[in-house]
């Protein structure tokens, strides 16, 4: 059993109301059990929506909305969901401000990144579950 960020898998649940469609997740996720997880969504937030970075532990939006009892909401929904199924692995979309593993946005909006977890990243990681970006399985 596997979780993936709906994106990953062509769920048009980006910021922008598109996907991240993932070919190399796809074919590493062929014939498995997964679940697809998108915490933003989870959370309430709608789709399309404005993008949003981590800014230490606050989430703000490009708006200057602060956006993080939503992305807490969705983080602890996808900790339910995974204490429930317990997955194996999570694949989780690279660099996002919920699901970004290893780096994330700096939260200037400027395209730099910093090392860090996304908030549900570091809520899955601390519950002792492991988790990977696409990037792993990028075939070369």
């Amino acid at each position: 059993m596997f979780f993936v960020s709906a994106c990953l898998m062509g769920e048009n649940c980006k910021y922008s109301g598109g996907n991240n469609l993932n070919e190399d997740v796809v074919a590493f996720l062929d014939g498995k059990e997964y679940i697809l997880v998108c915490p933003e969504v989870a959370g309430g937030l709608k789709c399309p929506r404005s993008p949003a970075e981590r800014c230490g532990e606050r989430v703000i939006d490009q708006d200057g909305v602060d956006v993080t009892d939503a992305f807490l909401k969705g983080a602890k929904m996808t900790l339910d969901l995974a204490l429930e199924h317990k997955p194996e692995l999570c694949i989780l979309k690279a660099n996002s401000p919920s699901c970004g593993y290893g780096t994330i946005y700096d939260g200037t909006f400027s395209g730099n990144k910093v090392l860090g977890n996304g908030v549900t990243v570091d809520l899955l990681l601390n519950h002792g579950f492991k988790v990977i970006s696409e990037k792993s399985l990028k075939k070369d």
